[in-house]
């Protein structure tokens, strides 16, 4: 068969991948992030691995390489292609892979099980267009308490994460009887560490005040009740949860609290909680028109975006 054989088969199989990445797009439409290439330093900056080893060359399967360390914004999360100046790179690989020509091993990053992209994003792609099982690979190993999974998406792989975090906070502390695991939840990750902090320093000035020191247990207790407690009563008194979509009452507790603090330096020490917490909800809180109206233009943005990428693909099929 003749190089124009391979080129038009090439060409066809580039346009029916950026086809897939649309029809993803519009399945996706309303929880877009979910179609999304996890980004490696992303990954890193929530798991926080301790060290690595190479592991030299390896068979990987395909279908567990779910990221990239660079092109994360060039492909979806099923390694289409989301862009047309993708398509010289992409059709030369896709050449070489019908006329069976062995290519050098690509790099990957092993985390959890899992791999992410250092060079070869282009031949990964290829490979899951044309359902190749596995590919070899040069790969370095990142150490993880955390299995991930294929497939996952950056809020899955986030919720993972805090959920190991307060294992791993009740595991230690051996609170659960004090602070009840239902009230302490998190929508970010290094959380509870912050809590952790917030009991140590509370048991700290409580040990000012007496004549004997006071158990771990007795200030995570003192802290709950005489701390979280109250603000947390504020929270559901004032609604305050409601101008915040997607955040936790533990989440708004943190954040009034260091609110609380730094109006105390400005205003003293007398200054009133339920003042702090009313405050920082008028400064950064959204109500009800201003969370419809960033809806909107969420949904205009989404919408334009997949109009954009749908013309260009019809334009694709005819040149």
């Amino acid at each position: 068969m003749n190089d124009f054989f391979y080129q038009e088969r090439a060409h066809d199989d580039f346009n029916r991948a950026r086809l897939k990445e649309l029809l993803s797009q519009i399945k996706n439409f309303i929880n877009p992030e979910d179609q999304d290439l996890l980004s490696f330093k992303e990954v890193l900056k929530i798991i926080k691995p301790k060290n690595e080893v190479y592991k030299g060359m390896q068979v990987v399967p395909v279908s567990k390489i779910i990221g990239s360390e660079g092109r994360y914004k060039d492909f979806n999360k099923a390694f289409f292609p989301k862009y047309d100046h993708l398509r010289y790179r992409w059709e030369n690989v896709d050449k070489a892979h019908l006329k069976n020509v062995i290519l050098p091993p690509i790099m990957l990053y092993e985390i959890g099980g899992v791999y992410f992209v250092r060079d070869g994003n282009h031949r990964v792609s290829v490979a899951k267009m044309q359902k190749v099982k596995s590919i070899d690979a040069e790969v370095i190993s990142l150490s993880s308490e955390i299995n991930l999974k294929p497939h996952m998406s950056k809020m899955e792989l986030r919720n993972a994460v805090i959920n190991y975090e307060k294992e791993c906070f009740y595991n230690e502390t051996k609170l659960e009887n004090i602070i009840p695991k239902d009230e302490l939840n998190f929508s970010t990750t290094g959380r509870f560490d912050v809590v952790l902090l917030h009991i140590e320093v509370h048991k700290y000035y409580i040990n000012q005040t007496v004549n004997h020191e006071i158990s771990f247990e007795e200030g995570a207790k003192s802290w709950k009740q005489n701390v979280f407690d109250p603000i947390v009563k504020i929270i559901k008194e004032e609604k305050i949860l409601s101008r915040f979509p997607g955040r936790t009452e533990a989440d708004l507790y943190l954040w009034v609290v260091f609110h609380w603090d730094e109006l105390k330096k400005k205003y003293g020490e007398d200054y009133p909680l339920v003042n702090a917490a009313q405050d920082y909800t008028m400064r950064y809180g959204k109500n009800y028109i201003q969370q419809f109206l960033d809806l909107i233009k969420r949904l205009y943005g989404k919408i334009k975006k997949i109009i954009i990428a749908h013309l260009f693909q019809i334009d694709s099929f005819f040149n």
